[in-house]
C-alpha cells in the first residue's frame, strides 16, 4: 500500500442505494444472507421526499507502515426523512485489521451511531449534549451474535489514483461498485484507499 495522506472521500456513483456504500450494510448483507436484500427492498421502496439519502463520505486514518496494516475508516451517509424535517449523518465506524493482498483492506465494522441530528439541534444546548454523550451502538458486536465472523469485511479497491476510487465489496464483486472522489486532503503519514 502506497503512503498517501489522510483523505475524505465522497461517493459520486454507486450500483446500489447510497446507503450500501456504508460498510455496515456489507456486514449486514453477511449475517442476514437470506433475508437481507428484502429488508432492503422495503427502505429502498419509500419514495422522496419521505426518505431522501445523501451525500455518502468515506475517511481513512491508516498507518501503512504498521505491521500488519492498521488504522479506521469513518463512513458517513446523510439521511432525511419528512422532506428534510429530521436528518442526520449515519455515522459507521471501522477498524482496520489488516491488508488483504494488494488491493484489499479487511475492515471490522465496530459501531454506528446518529449524529448531527435536526431533531436534537432543536433542542439547543440539551440537544448538542445528547448528540455528543449517546453511546454509539455496537453494531458489529450485535452482528456478531447473529452470524459469528460477519462484522468483518474485505473492501475491494479495483482502481485508485490522486482523484478517484473504485471499490468493492468481496462477498459481492460482481453486484457492487462504489465511486468515490477526493473532496478533502489532509496530513499525516496515512494511506488514502
Amino acid at each position: 500500500l502506497p503512503n498517501f495522506p489522510h483523505t475524505q472521500r465522497e461517493l459520486i456513483y454507486a450500483s446500489d442505494d447510497i446507503t450500501r456504500s456504508s460498510p455496515f450494510f456489507w456486514a449486514f448483507r453477511r449475517a442476514f444472507p437470506d433475508m437481507s436484500d428484502q429488508i432492503f427492498s422495503i427502505t429502498d421502496a419509500i419514495p422522496a421526499p419521505i426518505k431522501m439519502v445523501g451525500p455518502a463520505t468515506q475517511t481513512f486514518d491508516i498507518d501503512s507502515n504498521a505491521r500488519p496494516v492498521t488504522g479506521t475508516l469513518v463512513s458517513r451517509v446523510k439521511v432525511a426523512t419528512l422532506g428534510g424535517v429530521a436528518t442526520s449523518m449515519m455515522t459507521t465506524r471501522c477498524s482496520v485489521l489488516n491488508a488483504d493482498g494488494l488491493d484489499g483492506l479487511r475492515l471490522k465494522v465496530e459501531t454506528t451511531k446518529p449524529e448531527d441530528s435536526t431533531i436534537l439541534q432543536k433542542l439547543g444546548p440539551l440537544g448538542e449534549m445528547l448528540n455528543e454523550s449517546a453511546p454509539p451502538f455496537p453494531s458489529g458486536e450485535a452482528l456478531e451474535q447473529v452470524e459469528p465472523g460477519s462484522s468483518e469485511i474485505v473492501m475491494r479497491t479495483t482502481y485508485c489514483d490522486e482523484g478517484l476510487r473504485v471499490t468493492k465489496n468481496e462477498f459481492r464483486l460482481g453486484e457492487d461498485v462504489f465511486v468515490w472522489k477526493r473532496v478533502k486532503f489532509g496530513s499525516g503519514s496515512t494511506v488514502s484507499l
